[in-house]
């Protein structure tokens, strides 16, 4: 049997089912009122304060670095690299919220601006939101933060607002619908839990095949 040929079944067995107008009435309304698919899990729904240590547990649990900035995020940002003994310059995009931060309290750290290129060591990334759950970074794509800043640098700073850590996956889903409405989505919603990591050759686990080598993650505790 051919393609087009199931394909006919296929529509002359939903249409035999539901008329079309009916089937357009019911798309049409979940669009316009999206509902959550779960409720969120127990474990998650929980007081700020013990949301953001979910949150941290996860990420640690994944190997990520963990900063909860009580004041300049520039200088808890020199103060990591410091530590890690790694370079002061870094790359990010045009997102004001990291370009109107303090850096002068930092005067070791050199920023550059624009998509990350094979030579950048370090980019640096504001979320959208952060996922208690899984403790998951959101991103979204666009020149304020370039999606090569996620991927092609060895490392990977992400600076989270406290008040942007949610619960679940739906709670992020439906703060996306809420900032933006009707207007066009991203081109990209990146869901990052760690530093890259795959088990594809021999079954061992390999850190930094496919992306950063390093994820730190900064919460900002300022708002």
């Amino acid at each position: 049997m051919s393609r087009d040929q199931i394909l006919a079944k296929v529509r002359a067995a939903i249409s035999d089912a539901t008329p079309q107008l009916q089937r357009r009435a019911a798309a049409e309304a979940r669009v316009a009122k999206p509902s959550r698919s779960a409720p969120p899990l127990q474990r998650v729904s929980r007081p700020t304060q013990e949301l953001i240590e979910v949150f941290k547990y996860e990420l640690g649990r994944q190997s990520a670095n963990v900063i909860e900035a009580q004041g300049s995020i520039p200088q808890s940002i020199a103060a990591y690299l410091q530590e890690a003994a790694l370079p002061p310059t870094l790359r990010c995009g045009s997102d004001s919220r990291l370009t109107r931060l303090q850096w002068r309290d930092a005067p070791t750290l050199a920023l550059q601006h624009g998509p990350a290129a094979a030579q950048d060591g370090i980019g640096l990334s504001h979320a959208f939101c952060g996922i208690a759950e899984t403790g998951t970074l959101a991103l979204l794509s666009g020149p304020e933060n370039p999606v090569t800043l996620c991927f092609l640098p060895d490392t990977h700073i992400v600076v989270v607002r406290r008040s942007d850590i949610v619960a679940s996956y739906e709670d992020a889903y439906v703060r996306l619908r809420h900032l933006l409405g009707e207007r066009r989505m991203p081109r990209t919603l990146n869901l990052i839990s760690g530093p890259s990591r795959t088990a594809d050759i021999g079954g061992k686990i390999v850190i930094g095949a496919h992306g950063p080598r390093r994820l730190c993650v900064v919460i900002d505790n300022t708002n």
